[in-house]
């Protein structure tokens, strides 16, 4: 897992992101938020004016007059308070909404672009880290945007207009006050700083904890047979140890933080109130913009804004942690957010033909015919070839990385309607080339070309949507029987889906299941057998009806009789179309076209069964040694 660590910008880059979603809320909430604080902080004057009052009336014994005026000003700072509760109200109710608001955007861009994403990046990234981008990083981000923002503005409002208002009513206390807030931010740093070090240390404890949780559900019935309950228990004791330490020192710092600045906050009002009597006794000048005597109407109210200055930078601190997770977690959302998608250069199309007057023309409707739409920039032409499925690659290089070259000089022609066989030890390119027919990776040097058009000419979509795919471990998704067949090809009917399946030999066990076509699976088909999966998968590829078809493994997890059915389905699949089949099980192979032996990213052999086996070489070493390649 990443380390969560907020990238330069990240703090702006969420504010814009706010203004820019929703100005207007926006807008409202900072205006309710300084409203409100600034309201909070003027008591003090308030208080000033009232404590003067006295103290000029009292020797005249002018009650009635003193009276008289404190009445107006009890008013206005009521009507003051009204307000302030109502600017309250409205952006603590406006926050909840635009938070909530934020993270549906944040989450739809999320999925969006996870979808858009190649297939190498999920290659290269665990399941649980970008789980944990919906789960942790989401909720971390939640709790900075809709307590730590407007807590920190309405802090620093306070915290401003609060100062200016001790400097106007005395600069020797008020440099008193910035002295014990100087102490009080160097203890955050250091305190506040080991805190956040180890809430970002707990941050990546739950991300690990999360994915062995996960990684364990999905691997239970293995944990079961090989009796690994206990190994697997201690495995989660050491990662949830690890978890406790972080989370324990992460909020042992922070509660250590906030006794500790409420007691300098403590002892900071005790000095003040020290240093104003001293100041009142001496008849010291008072520096001072309001160029009042210090007396008790100015040590008063000062003293109770040494209490709400302190207050709120302790408050400031105590954001310190939810900001640095919520940044970290924001940074990585961004980060995910601004992946590269997918590229695609591709202008060829696949659509819908018919023949007209002796020539291929496009088509609205859906016709069974299909071919490849070409443009032609130089002169603006278009032509339309058929989609027959002739697959050729032509000295194909390919590494995953650039410093390690996995297929060597690789080429292989596939005529239509032709079944290919790649069979070979595990390692040794037979999935890479089917992953190249995809496009899921591009080439490093040679062509492929698909109906005689280089491949990378030719839109990513469509020409997966000319592909079909049956692999080893099935993917069924939450649903019915028939949407997982469906998925194939969304505008098929239901009539379509029954045929498919027929055609796969899934009809007759789905018709036995309780609700039939409409029996909704769960976790991947899980009251199902391997072999019903794997029908279903075939059922979802034969509806789609592609004229080229991938099959990587397609029975090698299942029982010989199992897997008799899934074969006869497959081979019904198979008739009229170009095959692709990758088999550990040799006697699979055995009536292929073409056999393709495949020996550290090369093809070693080619040919018949009969071939090959007449050829007394690695095919038939493998062959008449096992009937399974390890």
């Amino acid at each position: 897992m990443k380390k969560p660590t907020a990238k330069k910008g990240t703090f702006f880059r969420v504010l814009r992101t706010l203004y820019s979603f929703f100005p207007v809320s926006m807008i409202l909430i900072t205006l309710c938020i300084i409203f409100s604080a600034a309201v909070s902080s003027i008591p003090s004057l308030f208080m000033q004016r009232v404590i003067a009052l006295i103290e000029t009336h009292a020797k005249d014994g002018a009650w009635a007059v003193a009276l008289e005026t404190l009445v107006p000003l009890l008013v206005l700072l009521a009507s003051l308070y009204v307000v302030a509760l109502l600017a309250n109200f409205t952006y603590n109710r406006a926050m909840a909404v635009v938070t909530q608001k934020l993270l549906y955007k944040l989450r739809g861009e999320m999925f969006a672009r996870m979808q858009k994403l190649p297939i190498s990046y999920f290659d290269t990234h665990k399941n649980g880290d970008v789980m944990s981008y919906y789960t942790n990083d989401i909720d971390t981000l939640r709790e900075m945007v809709s307590r730590s923002f407007p807590q920190l503005l309405n802090s620093t409002v306070i915290i401003l207009t609060v100062f200016f208002i001790m400097f106007y009513f005395c600069a020797w206390l008020a440099f008193l006050v910035i002295g014990g807030v100087i102490a009080m931010s160097i203890i955050s740093k250091k305190v506040g700083g080991g805190s956040a070090k180890y809430f970002l240390r707990q941050q990546i404890a739950i991300g690990k904890t999360e994915g062995y949780i996960e990684e364990m559900m999905n691997g239970q019935k293995v944990v079961k047979v090989f009796c690994h309950e206990e190994a697997s228990i201690r495995g989660f004791d050491e990662i949830n140890d690890s978890l406790f330490r972080d989370a324990e020192k992460a909020n042992r710092y922070a509660n250590t933080l906030m006794p500790i600045l409420n007691n300098i906050g403590n002892i900071l009002y005790a000095l003040v109130a020290i240093l104003g009597g001293v100041l009142i006794v001496t008849n010291a000048p008072n520096i001072s913009l309001s160029g009042m005597a210090i007396s008790a109407s100015v040590i008063v109210p000062f003293l109770n804004m040494t209490k709400q200055f302190s207050g709120n930078v302790g408050q400031l601190s105590q954001q310190i942690n939810a900001i640095v997770m919520g940044l970290a977690g924001a940074s990585r959302i961004f980060s995910f957010i601004d992946e590269e998608p997918e590229t695609d250069e591709g202008y060829v199309t696949l659509v819908n033909a018919k023949t007209e007057n002796g020539m291929l023309v496009e088509s609205k409707e859906r016709t069974g015919l299909w071919a490849w739409k070409h443009p032609h920039a130089a002169d603006g032409s278009v032509t339309y070839t058929p989609l027959r499925g002739d697959v050729r690659f032509f000295d194909v290089d390919f590494g995953y990385r650039p410093d390690k070259t996995v297929l060597h000089n690789v080429t292989i022609y596939a005529e239509p309607g032709q079944k290919i066989a790649f069979v070979g030890a595990t390692g040794a390119g037979k999935t890479t080339i089917t992953n190249l027919i995809n496009r899921f990776y591009d080439i490093a040097d040679g062509k492929i070309r698909y109906d005689g058009i280089n491949i990378n000419k030719i839109k990513k979509a469509d020409l997966r949507r000319s592909l079909g795919i049956v692999l080893q471990d099935t993917c069924l998704f939450t649903g019915s029987v028939m949407e997982n067949i469906r998925y194939g090809r969304l505008d098929a009917t239901d009539e379509d889906c029954v045929h498919a399946a027929t055609l796969a030999g899934a009809h007759d066990f789905i018709t036995r299941l309780p609700e039939g076509y409409a029996t909704v699976l769960h976790g991947g088909g899980a009251g199902l057998s391997q072999g019903q999966r794997q029908l279903i998968a075939i059922a979802r590829a034969a509806v789609a009806d592609p004229p080229v078809m991938i099959l990587d493994e397609a029975t090698s997890s299942i029982d010989t009789h199992t897997e008799a059915i899934v074969q006869r389905g497959m081979d019904n699949l198979m008739k009229g179309r170009t095959v692709f089949v990758i088999a550990h099980r040799l006697s699979t192979v055995r009536n292929s076209d073409v056999i393709m032996v495949l020996e550290q990213g090369r093809i070693i052999e080619r040919g018949s069964h009969e071939k090959l086996i007449a050829e007394r070489g690695k095919y038939y070493q493998l062959y008449t040694g096992a009937f399974e390649l390890e």
